[in-house]
């Protein structure tokens, strides 16, 4: 071991001194020390934010997995339900609107199925339709839920002979599984509602009354707004028994070679005496009726003008 002289041992001393309390050395440990930091905050920010991201991303897992499977609930829901509820009625008008033919194809099939039903009848009775309900308005009872049938093989046997495919059936539903059912005409005021089919405000059977007021809907007393399937109505209280009388507007017809397009069909009705018969005729031979009280004109307060189905409007 090397023994330094005491005059060299005191001036290592103070060089050491010196060097240690110099400004560079003060300036170089700042500079370290703020370093430090700096390396500090950034590892901490890095370790926040794959943090941050690593439940972000679990979250996302998750909530993909409940939308996945709500998704796959609400679709089942959707598959599952039925495309029409039948207790909507959005207008009102006392016919749900599931029992109602809202395209425009469905309507023009229907139009024509509805009117060559009538207007066979007059070249030829169906035995389907029953004699008991051989009146004006079980014409229309008769031509109408047979429109709504499905027009296969069978069916064309039952109804007789006379009888072409005029038109595609009706796609939104057919008479068997319809949400009315046989029970197509309403027969009491009011809004459609739950409970309607079961509470007698639904039924197979209605009067020329009971069309008029719960199943039609007025559309003009000028003939140039009718369509072909809108009924004319008449109202005779102090002439006869049962004061309404129902006719179908054909408009162009169905079965002939007649150019003309003011055709109408209708059933005289029946009587103790007269089983009555069913007539086939142009709007204007019934514009010269020799009873006033049967012309199809504005100027006739007994004809009431023409009304459309309200499964049509």
């Amino acid at each position: 071991m090397i023994t330094w002289p005491p005059t060299v041992q005191r001036r290592l001393v103070d060089e050491s001194t010196r060097t240690n309390n110099s400004p560079m050395l003060a300036f170089i440990k700042r500079r370290q020390f703020g370093l430090a930091l700096v390396v500090c905050f950034v590892l901490v920010f890095l370790a926040s934010y794959f943090s941050l991201a690593r439940n972000q991303g679990s979250d996302y897992s998750a909530n993909s997995q409940r939308n996945s499977k709500n998704s796959a609930l609400y679709n089942h829901a959707s598959t599952s339900s039925p495309p029409h509820s039948v207790s909507l009625d959005s207008d009102n008008d006392g016919i749900p609107d599931a029992a109602e033919l809202q395209s425009f194809t469905d309507r023009e099939n229907f139009r024509k199925w509805f009117t060559l039903i009538a207007e066979e009848q007059f070249y030829n009775l169906s035995n389907q339709w029953k004699p008991e309900q051989r009146d004006c308005a079980g014409l229309v009872r008769f031509a109408w839920r047979e429109a709504l049938r499905r027009h296969d093989r069978a069916w064309f046997q039952k109804m007789g002979t006379g009888y072409t495919a005029i038109a595609p059936d009706v796609s939104r539903y057919t008479l068997e599984h319809g949400p009315l059912g046989e029970k197509l005409f309403r027969t009491n005021f009011g809004s459609y509602k739950d409970g309607d089919l079961t509470s007698g405000n639904f039924s197979e059977f209605a009067d020329a009354r009971s069309l008029k007021s719960f199943n039609v809907k007025f559309i003009s007393r000028d003939r140039h707004y009718a369509e072909s399937g809108d009924l004319l109505i008449f109202y005779q209280p102090w002439v006869q028994k049962f004061p309404y009388h129902v006719m179908i507007f054909l408009g162009r017809a169905n079965v002939g070679e007649d150019q003309a397009n003011d055709w109408v069909v209708y059933h005289t009705g029946a009587s103790p005496t007269d089983e009555g018969t069913v007539k086939k005729v142009e709007l204007s031979v019934l514009d010269h009726h020799p009873n006033k009280r049967w012309r199809p004109v504005e100027s006739n307060s007994n004809f009431l003008g023409y009304f459309r189905l309200k499964i049509l409007d």
